[in-house]
């Protein structure tokens, strides 16, 4: 059993990078499935899979990673708020991730969302990760 489904999310996804993988599998759930579509729809990952597999379900992530370089898309994968320590924040108290280069994906009321769109939706929430 795991403690913290999104700090495991996230090792595993830094971990298939610093191995080089091309593709991760990681256990589903709705908050996994919503950190992967902001992934990509921030350009951090190449394509997404949701598998059912008649239990949990799968999430199979395409990484992706600069042709010329072969450095990963994603520099830093950092989780803020764990379950020993929440940290919630208020519209106007987001902090900005590398002067703004980066994201932080944010749990709101009005659901699971970066940084920049709880600022626009004026909602405050937990600050689960920063991405860069």
């Amino acid at each position: 059993m795991v403690t913290d489904p999104i700090a495991d999310y996230l090792t595993r996804i830094r971990n298939a990078q610093m191995a080089n993988h091309r593709i991760v599998e990681i256990s589903a759930s709705n908050l996994k499935k919503r950190l992967t579509e902001i992934l990509y729809d921030k350009g951090y990952i190449l394509k997404y899979k949701f598998e059912d597999d008649n239990k949990q379900g799968v999430i199979k992530i395409a990484l992706k990673y600069d042709p010329s370089t072969k450095l990963p898309a994603i520099h830093s994968l950092e989780r803020i708020s764990r379950p020993g320590l929440r940290t919630y924040a208020k519209p106007d108290e987001f902090k900005r991730v590398k002067n703004g280069l980066g994201i932080a994906i944010v749990s709101t009321s009005k659901g699971v969302m970066t940084d920049k769109e709880a600022k626009v939706q004026n909602v405050g929430g937990e600050v689960l990760c920063n991405i860069y």
